[in-house]
């Protein structure tokens, strides 16, 4: 067989010779390469420089050796191309120069997007976007000090923690990660020239803190519900409630009935967990719910109520603002921001005072148990099975 095979390869070269031979008889013109920047710089004078903050198109082209006619004309031509509110302060450019004339600005938009203007007749202007590299990667992290500084110690980008933190918001607590906690992670990320440009897709992810399991596959199968992310036996990862109001923190106090306030000495519950953060961090609500209330509660400072369903309310309290038009009466939806974090009322520090109570009674935000959403339909099970098995089979051979 093995020789059958080698004859066939033979014969596929030899017909590639035959045909590259006759292809040297061909007369046809071979095309001029076309440009990256749809200019040949190699020839010009550069000078780089960066836009100033208030910097206007207009200022930049004239600074730049443009006189005023030309720099509107030139805006002209940017029409629907380009439009020039967009420049943004800190954002580079090349001027590329003949003879001490102004030729091309190339504006760097982004890591990968580049506005090429031609600053000439007939002034005209176009996109010049950098190569892009599409690259699948695997990490396999445990936890030694954070999941933020062992993922760059395994050349993980930090945009992986975020990717993370979405999926699995509903059944991983990143508050509360522990030494030997462990992730393993296929996915997908973009590069630019060897820069990340960012982290697209996560395939596959399996959590593992002492003998608990959790497997993220991911599964599109379209509809309205947005969802993409089960477990092994098609359970959503997305629950009725995130398992925290804010994003990457501490928490500075538990749930407690005989706990020392730290304003007043005296020792009484505190029925809810304080979550310590910078003034201003964003406060979501947990899950889709009415807003009851909205008001100063002495101190709890400024606090705002929403009452989920018949069984589970919850409250925020200390928060330094509301979100803007929040009103009683208000739908909010899982993960709107409702507040802001502060130190109104009786605290000692800008934190987050998070309460939840079920049928009127207070229970720990940290253990309580949270509803599923809707599971996979059952036509699909096959189909994640499969796409598990052969996503699990690939990292326990990394």
């Amino acid at each position: 067989m093995k020789k059958i095979l080698t004859g066939l390869f033979l014969l596929v070269a030899i017909a590639s010779c035959n045909l590259r031979k006759a292809d040297d008889t061909d007369t046809e013109p071979i095309p001029e390469p076309i440009p990256e920047l749809g200019f040949w710089p190699d020839s010009l004078s550069l000078r780089e420089g960066f836009i100033k903050s208030g910097q206007t198109f207009s200022g930049l082209m004239t600074g730049l050796g443009m006189s005023s006619d030309g720099a509107y004309k030139l805006y002209q031509a940017c029409d629907s191309l380009f439009d020039v509110r967009t420049l943004r302060a800190g954002n580079t450019f090349d001027a590329y120069y003949q003879d001490s004339l102004l030729q091309y600005v190339v504006y760097n938009a982004g890591k990968v997007n580049r506005v090429v203007f031609q600053c000439f007749e007939p002034y005209s202007v176009w996109d010049a976007p950098r190569q892009v590299e599409y690259e699948q990667r695997y990490t396999d992290v445990t936890i030694t000090s954070s999941l933020w500084n062992d993922l760059i110690a395994n050349d993980a980008s930090p945009d992986l923690i975020l990717k993370l933190a979405d999926i699995y918001a509903w059944t991983v607590d990143f508050f509360g990660l522990q030494e030997q906690d462990r992730f393993r992670v296929l996915y997908g990320q973009t590069m630019c020239e060897g820069a990340l440009v960012s982290v697209d897709t996560v395939y596959y992810a399996v959590y593992n803190s002492g003998d608990r399991e959790v497997q993220a596959i991911m599964l599109d199968v379209g509809g309205e519900d947005s969802n993409i992310y089960w477990n092994e036996n098609g359970e959503s990862l997305r629950k009725a409630f995130l398992k925290a109001p804010l994003k990457f923190t501490r928490i500075s106090s538990g749930f407690s009935y005989n706990r020392r306030h730290p304003v007043t000495g005296q020792v009484r519950a505190h029925t809810g967990v304080d979550y310590a953060a910078p003034t201003g961090t964003p406060v979501m609500s947990i899950g889709d719910g009415t807003v009851t209330s909205i008001g100063y509660e002495g101190g709890g400072g400024n606090t705002v109520r929403i009452r989920h369903n018949s069984v589970y309310t919850t409250a925020y309290l200390h928060l330094s603002k509301y979100a803007s038009g929040l009103k009683v009466g208000q739908h909010v939806s899982q993960g709107e921001v409702i507040g802001y974090v502060g130190m109104t009322g009786t605290a000692t520090g800008p934190h987050l005072d998070f309460r939840v109570w079920m049928n009127g009674t207070p229970i720990n935000p940290l253990t309580m148990e949270s509803p599923s959403s809707d599971p996979l339909p059952e036509e699909y099970l096959p189909a994640l099975d499969s796409v598990r098995t052969l996503y699990r089979s690939m990292i326990d051979e990394l």
